[in-house]
C-alpha cells in the first residue's frame, strides 16, 4: 500500500470506524446541501463528544475463522483505545491513538510498539481492517474533496452517493472513498476504498440498525477485500455510550499497559 504523505493525521474512520456508523435519525434536504455539507453533518452527527463501545470482530477465511472481543473508547477526533478482551491469546492487546501518535502494546512479550505512517496500511490483528481504519482514522472532511454522483438504494433506503477525493499532498491512505449516506438519516450504508491507481481495495457495507445509547446504531459492520475471495471480517457492536466525562489520562501509555476485562 502506498501512502500520501503519512507523516500528520487526523481522525476520521472509527476506532471506532464503526463510531462512524452511530448517528441519530435527522433527515436532511439534498437540494439545500453541497455534498461536502452532507458528509460533514454525517461526520459530526455520528461523533458525541466521546464514545464506548464493545464488539466483536470475527476474522472470515475461505478454511477457518476466528473471533475477538474488544473495548473501544474515544475522545474527539484525537484520542482513542482499543482493547482486545478475548480469547485468551489476544488478551490485553491494546491500540492507542494520541494526536499524531499511534502504538501497540503487546502483553505477551511486554512491549510498546510505536506504529510508523508506514504501517498505517498494514492489517489491524490480521483482519480486513488497517491500522489506519481502526486507529488512525484519515479525516474524510478535511482532507479530500467531495461531490454527488448519484443516487441509490441500500437495503430500500434512498441514499447520496458522494465521490470523496484525496486533495494533493493530503495525509490520507485512500486516493478516492466513494460513500453512500442514507438521506433520511445520514447513516453511511457502504463505503468503497480506492488506491491511488484508482482500483477498489475495500469495501464496506452496513447493517442491522439498532438504538444504542440514545443514537441509531449500524450494529453490523462488515468489510470486504476486493481481491480476495472468501475474505471478510465482520464487527458487531453489542452496546455503546456517548458525550460521557473521561480524562484526557485515560489515552495514555500506561492505561493501555494496565487496562483488563
Amino acid at each position: 500500500m502506498l501512502f500520501r504523505n503519512s507523516n500528520y493525521r487526523e481522525l476520521l474512520w472509527s476506532v471506532s470506524l464503526w463510531l462512524l456508523l452511530l448517528l441519530p435519525l435527522h433527515s436532511v434536504n439534498a437540494t439545500t446541501l453541497s455534498a461536502s455539507e452532507v458528509v460533514r453533518l454525517s461526520d459530526q452527527q455520528m461523533r458525541g463528544e466521546s464514545g464506548y463501545s464493545e464488539m466483536t470482530m470475527t476474522i472470515i477465511r475461505p478454511t477457518w475463522s476466528r473471533s475477538m472481543s474488544m473495548k473501544s473508547w474515544n475522545k474527539g477526533l484525537d484520542l482513542s483505545l482499543v482493547l482486545v478482551t478475548a480469547p485468551a491469546k489476544d488478551k490485553g492487546s491494546a491500540s492507542l491513538k494520541r494526536h499524531n501518535e499511534m502504538w501497540n502494546w503487546i502483553p505477551s512479550i511486554e512491549k510498546v510498539i510505536k506504529i510508523a505512517p508506514s504501517m498505517l496500511g498494514q492489517s489491524w490483528m490480521g483482519s480486513d481492517f488497517t491500522n489506519d481504519d481502526l486507529i488512525n482514522q484519515s479525516s474524510i472532511v478535511v482532507d479530500y474533496q467531495h461531490a454527488f454522483v448519484g443516487n441509490e438504494e441500500v437495503e430500500g433506503k434512498e441514499c447520496y452517493v458522494i465521490d470523496a477525493i484525496a486533495k494533493p499532498d493530503a495525509p490520507v491512505v485512500w486516493d478516492k472513498v466513494r460513500l453512500w449516506i442514507s438521506k433520511d438519516n445520514l447513516l453511511q450504508r457502504k463505503i468503497e476504498f480506492y488506491d491511488e491507481f484508482e482500483e477498489l481495495v475495500n469495501t464496506m457495507e452496513t447493517f442491522n440498525i439498532k438504538s444504542m445509547g440514545g443514537r441509531n446504531v449500524a450494529s453490523k459492520m462488515l468489510m470486504m477485500p476486493a481481491d480476495k475471495e472468501g475474505h471478510q471480517t465482520e464487527i458487531e457492536i453489542h452496546a455503546a455510550q456517548f458525550n460521557f466525562d473521561i480524562d484526557d489520562a485515560f489515552f495514555s501509555q500506561s492505561q493501555m499497559r494496565a487496562l483488563r476485562d
